[in-house]
């Protein structure tokens, strides 16, 4: 009876962690979403064309970085012979140039529907955000650190 009630809490905790991640997740692309759209001044018939377009590339970044991640932790540096550290670099060379690709892709579905000068634009918008993201990291750190 105690393993069970153990196990019960285990799994309790465990899926409130990965539902607090998700949620989080979701807060972080919400936040992202709204800078995109507050700086880029979408029109409406703009809008309707950037959202598909933007939302597949992220979700195939996204999986492309997940892959990449999968990768890269099954990688012993300590235990690895120098054939397995050429495949992976190999590897890492790979996924550098299909992350390049889709970005390109991105760039040229996106002249589609929206102006040259936003698609530059969206570039420094998604690069502050990434930098507020670590800063904002940053400093939730810090102040872990201290209490």
């Amino acid at each position: 009876m105690k393993k069970i009630i153990i196990a019960l809490l285990f799994i309790t905790f465990t899926s409130s962690a990965f539902a607090q991640r998700g949620e989080r997740q979701e807060r972080i692309k919400a936040l992202k979403v709204a800078l995109i759209t507050e700086k880029l001044e979408l029109t409406e018939a703009e809008a309707q064309k950037f959202w598909p377009i933007y939302n597949a590339h992220e979700k195939e970044m996204e999986m492309l970085r997940i892959n990449g991640r999968e990768k890269r932790r099954n990688i012993n540096i300590e235990t690895i012979s120098e054939s397995e550290a050429k495949t992976a670099l190999q590897d890492l060379l790979a996924f550098e140039k299909e992350q390049h690709e889709l970005r390109a892709d991105l760039v040229e579905s996106l002249l589609t529907a929206i102006p040259a000068k936003k698609i530059i634009l969206l570039k420094v918008v998604e690069e502050q955000f990434k930098k507020s993201m670590l800063e904002e990291l940053k400093k939730r750190r810090e102040k872990f650190k201290r209490n």
